[in-house]
């Protein structure tokens, strides 16, 4: 394929959680756009080396790497890999993620921590070790953040709580490292078909059927409907957009 229309040859990018789902078809929309590609995993290191497989295969570049995001030591290994393998860092999406439901009075410590340290902390480290790796020219972060933030449903206080500190982390570090040339947006999905929302049982429930019929384009989400916006955030189709919440929910609210 012919190089010169991608928008990304020459650019490396660290996708976090991108073993499945989201971060499996950000992944390989990354690739496709001539980017070299970091698949980070937590466990599914089959899953992780079934997704670098399909890119090199293709003629693209990936290497998977494990590494738990909310873990200060392996967010350092991770980046440490990142730099030996390509030798730099450009764009950086942080997807990996966890979302657990509970009504307000079961809510425990564990529940809490388990999501924040995750979805927040996570973020926020991988954050510290990416401008690090990037160079002079700056860079792109595209935080997975949720339609949860804004939009508020019962039994999800704590997720919806870490999605609404993803939303407002974005908006200060994009006011932060703007003079670096670093942009930070974030891209807050509605209901997307995973595995995960398989196998939770939502891709069958009355759940999603109501989810549907309120959306006024009428399905659920696929994984490449995130990622080729997440393509855009990362190239210079973007560059002058920072500190931005990108609702994509087939125009649910």
């Amino acid at each position: 394929m012919d190089s010169s229309n991608k928008k990304l040859v020459g650019k490396v990018a660290l996708v976090t959680g991108a073993s499945k789902g989201i971060g499996a078809a950000i992944a390989r929309a990354l690739a496709a756009e001539g980017a070299a590609v970091v698949i980070n995993y937590s466990s599914s290191k089959a899953g992780a080396g079934k997704i670098v497989d399909e890119i090199t295969s293709g003629g693209g570049k990936a290497v998977a790497v494990q590494a738990d995001v909310a873990r200060k030591a392996d967010i350092e290994r991770l980046f440490a890999d990142t730099k030996n393998a390509f030798g730099s860092l450009d764009i950086l999406v942080n997807n990996a993620g966890i979302y657990e439901f509970a009504p307000l009075e079961d809510i425990t410590e564990e529940h809490f921590h388990k999501q924040f340290n995750l979805n927040v902390l996570g973020i926020i480290l991988a954050t510290q070790a990416a401008v690090k790796l990037f160079g002079p020219t700056g860079g792109s972060i595209i935080n997975i953040s949720s339609l949860a933030s804004t939009s508020g449903f019962p039994n999800s206080a704590v997720y919806s709580g870490t999605k609404g500190a993803v939303d407002a982390l974005t908006r200060a570090l994009a006011k932060e490292f703007g003079p670096r040339r670093i942009r930070v947006n974030a891209i807050n999905p509605g209901m997307v078909e995973t595995e995960g929302v398989h196998a939770a049982g939502i891709a069958e429930s009355d759940m999603r059927k109501q989810v549907e019929a309120q959306t006024p384009l009428g399905r659920i989400g696929q994984p490449q409907d995130i990622a080729g916006a997440v393509v855009f955030l990362a190239s210079a189709d973007s560059a002058w957009i920072t500190g931005e919440t990108f609702v994509i929910a087939g125009g649910l609210r």
